[in-house]
């Protein structure tokens, strides 16, 4: 697989403690709940999950995820590669993918104790897709669309547990 050519991430911390925060971004469907709703961001389209019977919670547990955007069927399959309960968590695409504005990527989080809660950080790492039509899309909306998907993960993990600070993002 080359190697992936951008990053971004977001971290906040959470009013809760790791074991708790790590148990609910190990929910697949609350971690990309925010790509399940109708957003601005997907320009009113959403995306459906399906999951193997580890439901993302093993190492090898397949997720695959489709959706329409503008008219257009979207297509992803991810694999969790690692999972370390209460800290890391990390998966990525396989096969090819049929996604806009990023081709492949590899996601994960981790959870550390701070004081009474816990810092969550979100990462991302892709590529922008091939294709003349893709690199320029790419270019311009996958670091908004990056940005947006790290943040919104950090943020509605900080919801969830009722305060902490509020969701920062670092390049």
């Amino acid at each position: 697989m080359p190697p992936m050519t951008h990053h971004d991430q977001s971290q906040a911390i959470v009013s809760g403690s790791q074991s708790d925060v790590f148990a609910h971004l190990d929910d697949q469907t609350r971690l990309a709940a925010h790509m399940g709703r109708r957003s601005m961001m997907m320009l009113g389209g959403r995306m459906t999950y399906q999951f193997d019977a580890a439901q993302g919670r093993a190492v090898g547990s397949v997720i695959r995820t489709g959706g329409r955007f503008l008219g257009l069927s979207l297509f992803v399959e991810e694999v969790v590669t690692q999972r370390t309960p209460p800290s890391t968590k990390r998966w990525e695409t396989r096969g090819l993918q049929r996604l806009l504005v990023i081709d492949s990527y590899v996601m994960r989080f981790v959870t550390r104790r701070m004081g009474a809660g816990t810092e969550v950080r979100v990462f991302i790492d892709y590529r922008l897709p091939s294709g003349l039509v893709g690199r320029w899309l790419g270019r311009i909306f996958a670091p908004i669309y990056a940005r947006w998907c790290v943040w919104r993960m950090v943020k509605d993990a900080r919801q969830h547990f009722g305060s902490g600070e509020e969701p920062g993002v670092a390049a």
